[in-house]
């Protein structure tokens, strides 16, 4: 793997850094990307002792901070190259039951980075999000939204100084804490099985290939798109399948802020989206910070909609066990 330019040699800052996405994100940087320095930024203070006495890597810094502090990310990003927010709130019920919280840490933080990076000249900012960002039916999906929106419009604020930010917007990752696949596997060893809906649907992605997205779109991005993967779809039913074939089910019902199916690029959407290789790349309707047109690939057809019920690769159950197998274990 040939190291990326936007990365080699370069100082990058990770929010939310000691989570599952900013462990691989580093670990990955450390190892293929020759980066100068890595700023692991969050409020976890045992995940970066245990993170440092791992890496023993002299190129990582630890900053604690909290993205809610505009003061300390301003600090944080003086003589960045890159920077990547991954800190959320990410957990459904959470939010919802701590509405103030989940706007504090993804609306207001996502207005945090833009400040910061802005202040700091950072010339490349590019921030997670998810599925749920689209139509969404529950708190944290909106709070995405927001962020999305915050990032791309914060190019406009940015005006002609030399910093540019853009958004990912991905599925389910598997095996990540609180998802499926780590659920059905400890209740297989039980012996029952409870599904919410056996027609649910989701977008799926591997972690090492959230991690390759990030990168690549640092290299992709202008300033102001929301890149989007093509990856596969997955049934409930299916998950449950390949892991516990014989065992009891029971469905329980789908849960308050829940959907049937994921949508990760909307008909609205789609009609200022193209369509690469191995993404999609959708545009902001109004980038006042530009002087030229994007940089384009194939045009959607009318009414195009990437949903996952819709989709056109989807994981059999011998690839769903096989990945499935390869996770870490988790406690």
């Amino acid at each position: 793997m040939a190291p990326s330019p936007q990365i080699k040699d370069k100082v990058v800052l990770v929010t939310g850094g000691t989570g599952s996405f900013g462990t691989a994100f580093v670990e990955t940087l450390l190892e293929h990307h020759q980066p100068a320095a890595v700023r692991v930024y969050s409020r976890d203070e045992l995940k970066q002792w245990e993170l440092d006495r791992r890496w023993q890597d002299r190129r990582v810094r630890f900053f604690l901070g909290d993205v809610r502090s505009a003061e300390r990310l301003t600090m944080a990003c003086r003589g960045v190259d890159v920077l990547v927010h991954a800190a959320a709130l990410k957990q459904v019920p959470a939010c919802e039951y701590n509405p103030f919280e989940a706007v504090q840490t993804n609306v207001i933080g996502a207005e945090n980075v833009v400040w910061a990076a802005i202040a700091g000249d950072v010339p490349r900012t590019l921030s997670l999000s998810t599925d749920k960002a689209v139509n969404p039916v529950n708190l944290y999906g909106a709070t995405k939204l927001c962020a999305e929106k915050i990032i791309a419009q914060g190019n406009a604020y940015a005006g002609p100084a030399p910093a540019r930010f853009a958004s990912v917007r991905y599925g389910n990752v598997m095996g990540s804490r609180g998802s499926v696949i780590p659920l059905f596997k400890k209740q297989a060893a039980e012996g029952k099985l409870t599904i919410t809906d056996p027609a649910m649907t989701r977008f799926w992605i591997t972690l090492p290939q959230a991690v390759q997205l990030v990168i690549s779109a640092l290299e992709w991005m202008e300033g102001g798109e929301t890149f989007v993967p093509k990856i596969p779809s997955m049934r409930v039913d299916d998950i449950a399948q390949a892991l516990a074939p014989g065992a009891e089910r029971e469905v329980t019902g789908i849960r308050p802020g829940e959907k049937i199916h994921e949508v990760l690029i909307t008909e609205d959407e789609s009609r200022n989206a193209s369509a690469f290789e191995d993404h999609y790349a959708i545009y902001p309707q109004f980038p006042f910070w530009r002087d030229e047109d994007f940089a384009r690939g194939d045009e959607l057809p009318p009414g195009f909609r990437y949903s996952s019920e819709t989709n056109d690769a989807w994981l059999s159950e011998d690839e769903i066990r096989l990945l499935s197998e390869a996770l870490p274990a988790r406690g």
